[in-house]
């Protein structure tokens, strides 16, 4: 995505797009939808930089898109361009003004080194999932009117990424830093495509780091209109083995979650599915599920750690029933257990090779307590990368993350400006103080 105008004769120029010759269209999140939606999907971010560009007197405008990892942005429109054939270049978050806007989903600036040009820097976020950044390179420094359509643009990309990401691999492409195994490429793709969502009654993020060999990790959330479900699951062995073990499960688990079934009914479809076709093989799971109207939770675990849940300052483990994994040629049944959640409560659901070789040394719990005030997305990712260090680069094992913030069941809406919570009708005004979508 780049402010330079497109080819004369192409839909992106927005003076087609508008109907106007050389007038500056002014943006605004109906402005910039409009202006996408009239481009190809490949080329929609560059139109909305045109026209931005055009607006403020950008001498630059480019969107950044977050990488698999989150530890580092691609510049989308100028590395891998087909007109400078430059190479993807990975720009790493630690201590860059990338990484604050991302930590604190508020907009930047600052003046660029012996000149007057200011860098605006602004978050590319929908319900709490970071997708990139929004740069743009002004002569002066912008206004409250400026600041505002740059805000407006911003949250018009992210769903105009969330659109066209579907018809075209350019922001998958963005989004890898280096190539994928094929089982890498299958372990994507049992992903949920927002790796973190904001609702009202929740927060929940998930992080995963492949071994060298991929093991076959995945997560995945889902919300209905009176319920949020979970699940992680482990795959035993590594590489293709291990995801196309992994890709029966997810199946298995969407399947009869989209046809209305039960956790435990869950539980055993995806564990027959294992015993008809997956041979030898086994999965671990967690499945969570949890009732938006009044809290309750219902639990089930197949082999897994337990969860971790940190209340008042305090991590403690939550000592559940373990029950076999999916495919264990053995007789049993998957018991539905209650778990102990409160509003204010961040529990983490995670696999084993959160816990195993170099991170075992770890104290994961002070390091939870450490990052409890930041927002599920940054907390895990936090976490992640502290294992990652403590296996110097190298894991024997994937390593997978969930963290969810529970807020309780009193609110039923949220400002999609800050991302805070709104008091149901039935409750007195309330501000939760919750992140910044």
């Amino acid at each position: 995505m780049s402010a330079d105008p497109p080819g004369e004769d192409r839909m992106s120029d927005p003076r087609h797009a508008s109907g106007t010759e050389d007038r500056p269209r002014t943006m605004g999140l109906a402005g910039a939808l409009a202006a996408a939606e009239t481009a190809p999907p490949v080329e929609s971010l560059d139109v909305v930089a045109h026209m931005l560009g055009q607006s403020l007197g950008a001498s630059r405008v480019t969107f950044l898109i977050t990488d698999f990892t989150g530890t580092s942005v691609v510049r989308l429109g100028a590395a891998g361009d087909v007109k400078t054939d430059e190479p993807v270049r990975r720009i790493k978050l630690p201590g860059t003004l990338y990484d604050e806007v991302i930590r604190t989903q508020h907009p930047a600036t600052e003046t660029v080194h012996g000149t007057s040009t200011v860098r605006v820097v602004a978050p590319v976020t929908n319900r709490g999932d970071a997708i990139g950044l929004l740069e743009l390179f002004l002569p002066s420094a912008p206004d409250g009117t400026a600041m505002r359509e740059i805000g407006d643009t911003a949250h018009a990309l992210a769903y105009i990424v969330i659109a066209n990401r579907s018809y075209t691999d350019v922001y998958q492409w963005g989004r890898r830093t280096r190539p994928l195994s094929l089982a890498a490429e299958i372990q994507h793709r049992l992903l949920p495509s927002s790796l973190a969502c904001e609702a009202a009654q929740f927060t929940v993020a998930g992080a995963l780091e492949p071994a060298d060999h991929v093991g076959g990790d995945t997560f995945d959330y889902t919300i209905d209109r009176d319920t949020v479900q979970l699940s992680v699951t482990d795959a035993m062995g590594h590489d293709v083995a291990a995801s196309l073990l992994a890709t029966l499960a997810v199946g298995a688990l969407r399947g009869s979650r989209r046809a209305g079934a039960d956790l435990a009914e869950q539980a055993l479809g995806a564990h027959r599915t294992m015993l008809e076709h997956g041979g030898q093989g086994y999965v671990t799971g967690q499945l969570l599920r949890i009732d938006l109207r009044d809290g309750a939770t219902e639990f089930v675990n197949a082999g897994h750690p337990w969860p971790l849940r940190l209340r008042g300052g305090k991590v403690e483990q939550l000592s559940v029933e373990v029950d076999m994994p999916f495919g264990f040629r053995f007789p049993h049944t998957y018991r539905v257990q209650r778990l102990d959640l409160r509003a204010g409560d961040r529990l983490f659901l995670l696999t084993d090779g959160m816990l195993e070789h170099g991170a075992a040394a770890m104290d994961l719990e002070n390091l939870i307590v450490r990052t409890a005030d930041l927002h599920p997305r940054e907390a895990a990712r936090t976490v992640i990368a502290k294992v990652v260090a403590a296996n110097n680069g190298h894991l024997r094992d994937d390593a997978t993350i969930m963290c969810l913030d529970w807020h309780g069941v009193r609110h039923s809406r949220r400002n999609a400006d800050t991302g805070a919570d709104l008091a149901s009708a039935s409750q007195p005004d309330h501000w939760s103080g919750n992140h910044r979508a």
